[in-house]
């Protein structure tokens, strides 16, 4: 099922839909930007993890959250975000109106393929904490990016989309998940400012398809080989070699969902020596081959 049509979310009457993802091809995240008037919701049971980001706000209200047995209320300031695990339903009760509301839905199945770089159990998706009205910079400005291409959709949209896709799960699970045997490493580093983490995003974005060294990351993120590695896994939960091979990965899937380059042509855009090569790394990461997958996406 795709993931636009699959987020099933009913919201109150007061609520309207300012702009969608709907019709974009986006296929692991979907995103809505909304206005929020008062209202009670009831029985709220999420299918996948919601990220809630208050882009244009309101301090003199609030939002009153209850369930799995929580009860949590905040000021929907700017910046404000909300996050929702899947599977576990809420209610929700908005005491003034709220402007604009950014919802980020992101699929268990994205979280799952992050498991074992955490050490996570199974369904890792149902162990992101509740929050209410916390502040986040990295998922601050990457749910920003994301709703830039959502406004004004760029010819390199969909692909930047499901890198910060990824971006925001890695984030999710290295920062808000409750689980105890999650083997995250503690690094005593502060994370990259927005705009060393901005360009070093955009350069593996436009640089993709070629070699793409540490030693080249670090001198675009203005740091040494040590201290950006370490910066750079603090701030996005995974090294930079892992971080560049997802998003070699990502390429090429929406490649294969094109369906316009043969698979050998696909390998070599991905930075794979050979498609045999590219084939094994693929199947590692999706439990199934690139034909297999081209095959499922028509």
């Amino acid at each position: 099922m795709d993931l636009q049509t699959s987020v099933v979310r009913k919201y109150p009457a007061t609520s309207r839909l300012l702009a969608s993802s709907a019709g974009l091809g986006w296929s692991t995240i979907s995103a809505e930007l909304r206005s929020h008037g008062v209202s009670e919701t009831k029985a709220i049971i999420p299918q996948h993890v919601e990220i809630c980001l208050v882009v244009a706000g309101n301090e003199d209200g609030l939002v009153k959250r209850n369930g799995a047995g929580l009860y949590q209320e905040a000021a929907p300031k700017d910046g404000a975000i909300w996050l929702s695990p899947a599977g576990i339903g809420k209610e929700i009760a908005i005491t003034s109106p709220i402007p604009e509301t950014m919802h980020l839905y992101l699929p268990t199945a994205l979280f799952d393929r992050l498991k074992d770089d955490f050490n996570l159990p199974v369904a890792p998706a149902h162990l992101i904490r509740h929050a209410a009205g916390i502040s986040d910079e990295v998922i601050n400005y990457v749910g920003r990016s994301i709703l830039s291409e959502l406004e004004v959709e760029t010819a390199a949209g969909r692909v930047y989309v499901e890198t910060a896709a990824l971006t925001l799960a890695a984030r999710l699970l290295q920062k808000y998940c409750d689980s105890e045997i999650s083997t995250v490493p503690d690094l005593d580093a502060r994370p990259l400012d927005h705009v060393r983490l901005r360009r070093t995003l955009e350069y593996i974005s436009a640089n993709i398809e070629n070699d793409i060294t540490l030693a080249d990351l670090a001198k675009v993120g203005g740091q040494s080989l040590f201290h950006f590695a370490r910066k750079f896994t603090h701030t996005m939960g995974v090294s930079p070699k892992r971080y560049v091979s997802r998003m070699r990965l990502d390429k090429a899937m929406a490649e294969l969902a094109e369906g316009k380059f043969p698979l050998a042509e696909i390998a070599l855009n991905a930075g794979f020596s050979s498609q045999a090569s590219f084939t094994r790394a693929f199947r590692r990461a999706t439990n199934m081959t690139p034909q297999e997958y081209r095959r499922q996406r028509r």
